[in-house]
């Protein structure tokens, strides 16, 4: 079960293999991503992807892990806390 945040909905940590989860599971014009040491599953709007600060969220994740994302899903190497932050700065999108 998720909770609802304005933009974004929050689901329960998975751990072992992400790419059980169907594509189903993510409503057109959302994304997947994976955040912090519990790899918290989010979905969030594809619109945040062009907004700079979740750009810079991009740019740490190329680097820390490249293109290469073997269990299936998009991961954002910041703590939720942080990651929360920046996506309810975005709600207005």
């Amino acid at each position: 079960m998720g909770f609802r945040f304005p933009g974004i909905i929050r689901r329960a940590s998975f751990s072992g293999n992400r790419s059980a989860s169907k594509a189903v599971d993510v409503p057109k014009g959302y994304l997947a991503v994976y955040v912090g040491e519990k790899q918290t599953r989010y979905v969030i709007p594809v619109s945040y992807l062009s907004q700079p600060s979740f750009q810079d969220l991009l740019s740490q994740a190329e680097e820390e892990f490249g293109y290469d994302h073997p269990m299936g899903g998009l991961t954002i190497p910041c703590t939720e806390d942080i990651f929360q932050h920046i996506t309810s700065r975005m709600n207005g999108i």
